[in-house]
Order: C-alpha cells, then structure tokens, then sequence
C-alpha cells in the first residue's frame, strides 16, 4: 500500500525517501529547515568564496558553469555575470536535443560568454541509451553521468578550479543527503545520487560492442587530477534561495524559450524541454516508483504554498504516467530509432519493470491497460 506525505503528494516509494512520525517527507522537511537561513549571510559567504577563485589578470576563466538548454542553467550563467564573473560554460550534449533546447543553448551564448559544448559519439550514445534502458531501466542513463563527469573533465583540462552546479537535487526532491551544509559535489555524491542505479561505468565494457576507448567522457578525472587543478563543486542553490519558476522568470527576461502548451507528463511548460528522451525517464520512474513529473512539479509549488495540496492531488491524477507516445511532440517510435528498438520492444522492457504491486492487473496477472496503454495505480483515489 502506498502511503504519502501530508503535506506534500509524494510517496513513500520515493528511493531515500523518508517519512517522519507526523507523516511529512524529509524533503517537505528540508524546504522548511530553509526558511530559517540567513540568507544574506549565505550570499555574503558566496561572494568570499567567488572572490577567492577570481582571476584577477584576467589569465584563466573564473569558473565552470554546466550548461544544458533549461532555464536553471541559464540563471546560473545570468547570476554569475552579475556578480562580475568570467565563466566557461560547458554542455554535455544531451542524448536526443531538441530544437528548443538547441535555441536555448544558443540564446545562451548570446549572454556573452565562452562555450564548449562536448559531443560523445552519438553511435555508442545509442548503445549506451539502449543497455541503461533494458538493464536498468533509464534510457537516460549515458547522459545522467555525462552531466557529471565532462564539465569535471573540463576543470581539469583547462586549470579551472570552480565549478558552480545548480540545485542540490537532494534538497529539492528529499533525499539523505538533504542538509543545509550540503553544499559540494564531488565524487562521493554522484556515485551515491547521481542516478548511476547501481550500474558503473567499467560495467559496460564488453556490452553491445562497448570498449574502454568509448567511455572516456562517462569517467570522472582520479583524484590525483582532481587535487593537481583543486577542482572544487559548489551548488549555486546552497547560497541563493532556489525556486524552478522564478529561475525560469529570470531566464525567460534574459531570452529563454519555454514549451508552447504543457510539457507531456508534466504541468508546466519550463521544465525537461533539451532532450526527447525525458518523457521515457520519466514514464520508467513511474512505472518503478508510483509517480511521475507532474508529482515533482507539484510538490514543489505545494511546498512554497502556490497549489494547495488538493490542487496537487487533482494535478497528479489527470497529468502523472502518461503513455509517452510523444514527448516535445516528437513520436515515440522517432525516439526510438537510434535505439534499433520498435514500440513493442519498448513495450516489453516496461512491462518487466514495472512495479506490479503499485498497478491494477487482470485475474491472469497482466497489467490493465486503457487504449491508450495507461496503467491505473491501485490506490489512485486514496491519495
């Protein structure tokens, strides 16, 4: 039986999810913790940190700042220039771009910084998609670790201590790692949160044609490289009160581009819009776990008091674990094709990882489906 936060819509299913003895989830917990910061004190101390890495002769960029065609991004490299910075933004293209995450890229570059955006082979990319999906279960898998592990490869190559990342994602979503002193990324975080799944990267030589040669953009520098350059990952969210929809208002006035119409298997138009492949994640983590993008979405607005908890509830019953037949209005048998997988492959692969005690199933124990090949949770209605 799923159970859920009082206060916010998500389950107990959540991975590192924790509900206390009043019913609230740690991450409804953490958001409250927060408002008890000082936030000054928290923007004071990242100015001294930013000043300590600045290149005064102008000899080196100031930092590294990740870059995808989302709005965080955008507003990381919008609050970096404003605090007088030079940054090297660095994009780990995604595994199926977007035309708009594309355009947002570009609009990116038009801020007025330098850019490299690095490209794994798009052939073992494939590969890659195609074993996290069927092993795993994340189709997203290859790009989960590249986030991670190039603009890391980039510091060390370029001499670039400061890499300045976003939200920490255990803060936002809940998680064990949801602290207020949470502030570094390194490689202790990513192989515990980082969304590995339990599958290492040397796990994958030998598989589908894979050599060691194909995977040097998935592997995090040794800590000798990483001591050598003193590469140091901050998340930017730790100094500055983070919230998805004012950074997506402050990067829409500086040019980004959001979805026109909701975002499938979501409720708002901001959110997931580089990469075609985000509908699939996001359908497996239903399937795996109850709940879906619109849950995330919602929680977070419910948390900062701009849905109510019904709202939230209606929300996720209409939007959460859609069929991803389209996703940006791309089919799914398009997003499909480097794969060298048909829809009833795809179909198969998600019939076995689905959790069949969160889902309705026939007296012969196969999954009830609608038309449109819609699950139905079985405690839906007791949200």
């Amino acid at each position: 039986m799923l159970t859920y936060c009082k206060r916010c819509v998500m389950p107990s299913t959540k991975p590192d999810l924790h509900l206390d003895s009043d019913g609230i989830c740690n991450a409804c917990r953490a958001y409250e913790n927060r408002k008890s910061v000082d936030w000054d004190a928290r923007y004071a101390e990242l100015q001294d940190v930013l000043e300590r890495y600045r290149q005064r002769d102008g000899s080196n960029w100031d930092c590294i700042v990740p870059v995808s065609g989302g709005k965080d991004s955008t507003y990381q490299v919008v609050r970096m220039l404003q605090m007088g910075l030079n940054p090297l933004c660095v994009t780990s293209t995604t595994c199926d771009l977007s035309d708009l995450g594309r355009a947002n890229i570009e609009n990116l570059k038009r801020l007025g910084v330098d850019y490299i955006e690095v490209s794994p082979n798009p052939l073992v990319r494939a590969r890659l998609n195609r074993v996290g999906l069927k092993q795993v279960g994340d189709i997203s898998w290859p790009e989960h670790v590249g986030i991670f592990t190039i603009p890391v490869r980039a510091a060390v190559q370029f001499n670039v201590p400061l890499i300045i990342w976003g939200e920490n994602s255990q803060n936002e979503y809940g998680g064990p790692a949801a602290a207020a002193g949470n502030n570094v990324l390194n490689r202790r975080w990513l192989e515990e949160f980082g969304g590995l799944l339990g599958m290492r990267v040397t796990d994958l030589i030998g598989q589908d044609g894979i050599e060691q040669k194909h995977l040097l953009n998935y592997v995090y520098p040794s800590d000798a490289e990483l001591a050598r350059v003193g590469v140091t990952g901050l998340f930017l969210g730790h100094y500055i009160p983070w919230d998805g929809l004012s950074n997506a208002l402050i990067a829409g006035a500086n040019g980004f581009r959001s979805f026109e119409g909701t975002v499938e298997g979501s409720m708002v138009n901001y959110e997931n819009l580089d990469n075609h492949h985000t509908g699939i994640h996001d359908y497996f983590k239903y399937l795996k776990f109850g709940f879906g993008r619109a849950t995330d979405i919602a929680c977070l607005h419910i948390r900062r008091g701009r849905l109510t908890r019904q709202d939230g509830l209606d929300a996720v019953r209409r939007l959460d674990g859609q069929f991803p037949s389209t996703y940006l209005g791309k089919p799914l048998d398009k997003i499909l094709a480097p794969l060298e997988m048909s829809v009833d492959e795809f179909i198969v692969i998600c019939d076995r990882f689905t959790n069949k005690k969160l889902f309705k199933r026939n007296s012969d124990g196969t999954l009830v489906k609608d038309r449109n090949g819609n699950l139905t949770k079985i405690n839906h209605d007791n949200l």
